[in-house]
C-alpha cells in the first residue's frame, strides 16, 4: 500500500524552505500531495494557478509529488487524495507544541499520524510573507528562492 502524505496549507514553491521540507518527507512516505488552500479573501504575491505551476515544475520529474487545491481540510478531503498521513513544518519549539496537540486530536479522531519536521536552520526565519514584502521593495531574494523556480 502507498505511504502517501498530505502538506497541507500554505506551501510557497517561491520559498526554499517549504522546497526542502518536501524533499525531507520523501524520504518518510512514497508520494506527497500538496494542498493549496483556496482563499478568495486573502490576498497573495502569487496566484493560485502559478503557485500549481511552479509546483509541478519543480517536481516535473518526480511523479510522487502533486498538488492539489482545497475549500476546506477535512477528514473527506484526506480520503480523497488517499493520505494516511499529514506533513507539517515548523518553525520553533512553541509550533511544535502546537502541532503536537493537533496531530494527537487527527490521531484520536481520524486515526491519521503526523509528521512533524522542524525547518532547516537556515531556513527558520524565512517565510513566505518575508519573501513577498522583500519582492514588494524590490530587493533581492534569489538566497531564498530554489533554483529551478522562475519567479514571475
Amino acid at each position: 500500500m502507498k505511504r502517501t502524505a498530505l502538506f497541507p496549507g500554505t506551501f510557497d514553491p517561491f520559498t526554499i524552505g517549504h522546497q526542502s521540507l518536501v524533499d525531507r518527507g520523501l524520504r518518510l512516505v512514497d508520494e506527497i500531495v500538496i494542498a493549496i488552500g483556496i482563499n478568495d479573501k486573502k490576498q497573495t504575491y502569487f496566484s493560485l494557478e502559478k503557485r500549481i505551476e511552479a509546483i509541478e515544475k519543480l517536481y516535473r520529474d518526480n511523479p510522487c509529488v502533486r498538488a492539489v487545491c482545497y475549500d476546506s481540510l477535512t477528514v473527506d478531503f484526506a480520503a480523497e487524495v488517499d493520505a494516511r498521513f499529514i506533513l507539517r513544518g515548523i518553525r520553533t519549539v512553541n509550533d511544535f507544541e502546537y502541532e503536537k496537540s493537533i496531530a494527537d486530536v487527527n490521531r484520536a479522531l481520524t486515526g491519521i499520524e503526523t509528521f512533524i519536521l522542524f525547518t532547516e536552520p537556515e531556513h527558520t526565519h524565512i517565510s513566505s510573507s518575508i519573501v513577498r514584502e522583500l519582492l514588494r521593495y524590490g530587493k533581492d531574494i534569489s538566497m531564498f528562492v530554489p533554483k529551478e523556480t522562475e519567479l514571475y
